[in-house]
């Protein structure tokens, strides 16, 4: 029997398993700026953004002190955070540039523009935000043609100067 999700359905949270929560907490809420909503001791925080009870779940219940999960193995490739606006992204940019903090990759994928970076425990994290849709690059047929090209950061950076 065939079934597709309702399209108002969403991804509510993520939850990673970290080896650090100060270190962590350093990443997403002090570099990033997520709010922390909770702590659960000294082993688990939830932040989010805009108040929301939690958008990302941290804890060390399994893996505190542990290395980071081998690269060459199932598991999360990445979390996707999404800004509302393109400013938005410019501002993330200025600060992981202020902050020295290295990016593993940024591209215009023709819907979005994304700058792809590892949290401390080498989790990947692809912040961005999509394009109106109707920029999204369709072929003839209707068909979305998603493309991978270099993200042109100066046109980024520019929106803070609005």
């Amino acid at each position: 029997m065939s079934y597709t999700v309702p399209a108002n359905t969403r991804i509510g949270h993520i939850h990673l398993k970290v080896s650090d929560i100060d270190r962590a907490l350093a990443f997403y809420h002090e570099l990033l700026g997520f709010e922390i909503m909770q702590r659960y001791g000294p082993s688990a925080v939830f932040v989010s953004a805009g108040g929301y009870h939690h958008h990302i779940g941290l804890n060390t219940w399994h893996s505190k002190n542990a290395p980071p999960a081998p690269v060459n193995s199932c598991g999360l490739y990445h979390t996707a955070i999404v800004y509302p606006e393109r400013r938005d992204l410019a501002v993330i940019l200025k600060r992981l540039a202020e902050a020295k903090y290295p990016l593993t990759g940024a591209a215009d994928h023709g819907v979005s523009e994304a700058l792809y970076l590892n949290d401390p425990d080498g989790n990947g994290v692809e912040l961005y935000w999509d394009k109106p849709r109707e920029q999204w690059p369709f072929d003839g047929s209707g068909n979305l043609q998603m493309i991978t090209e270099a993200l042109d950061m100066e046109s980024l950076l520019s929106e803070l100067k609005n």
